[in-house]
């Protein structure tokens, strides 16, 4: 799968049922390639119009499914999200 396909599926939370967005980025052990976290974007703000300030480091371990269109992990939301740091 490519990371193409990663960023059209949206990411739903199986604890709460929260869809939480869509995968943005990837992180990765440089050292042995192995795919660490997937990075979630938070919700945008005014319509669209505003970009989030917060995003979800997701360890790939909590991923407990990937279909067609969407990816299920089982996380606490406040464990994996993360303010985004503008400099």
């Amino acid at each position: 799968m490519r990371i193409e396909e990663l960023k059209r599926k949206q990411v739903i939370n199986c604890c709460d049922c929260k869809i939480l967005g869509n995968v943005c980025d990837l992180e990765f052990d440089i050292c042995t390639g192995c795919i660490k976290s997937i990075v979630v974007m938070g919700p945008s703000k005014w319509c669209g119009l505003v970009c989030s300030d917060f995003e979800y480091i997701i360890p790939f371990g909590c991923i407990t499914q990937v279909g067609p269109d969407i990816i299920l992990v089982r996380v606490e939301e406040k464990e994996v999200k993360h303010k985004i740091k503008i400099s």
